[in-house]
């Protein structure tokens, strides 16, 4: 009798190849957004600027971490996931107790209001995908 082979849980299969777009998809909008407004307007909201640039930052860094799967793909898409968490509810509560503190928005300000929420859901299926994928979860 033959011996059934079981799939190896990756981070970049199945619904993680999904997860690693709109990562990607998500680095390339926040990217484009936080370098132009540094071209074009830096002096205006510098804060705001460079937040949407460390975000677009922990977006290309996460994709790779999530690409590349593996134990330091792993903790680097974790660690990325986690901060983006953490800078998403930071930035969106500081951004709707104090406007002034963001007079331009940021991707993350709002919780991510300009992008659909996305920013905020992400980094929660980030982890969730990190979470189902762990080596260690007990086989079907």
């Amino acid at each position: 009798m033959a011996e059934t082979q079981v799939p190896e849980r990756t981070t970049n299969r199945g619904p993680g190849r999904l997860l690693i777009a709109v990562y990607i998809l998500f680095a390339i909008a926040a990217t484009s957004r936080a370098g132009l407004q540094i071209a074009t307007k830096f002096d205006q909201a510098p804060v705001a600027y460079l937040l949407s640039a460390v975000a677009a930052l922990i977006y290309i860094v996460a994709a790779v971490g999530l690409a590349r799967a593996g134990h330091a793909g792993r903790r680097v898409a974790l660690a990325c996931c986690s901060v983006e968490l953490v800078g998403v509810v930071a930035v969106g509560i500081l951004s709707l107790a104090d406007r002034a503190l963001f007079p331009d928005e940021t991707v993350w300000s709002g919780f991510g209001s300009g992008y659909g929420y996305i920013p905020l859901v992400l980094p929660i299926l980030g982890l969730y995908w990190l979470w189902r994928t762990r080596p260690d979860a007990s086989r079907p």
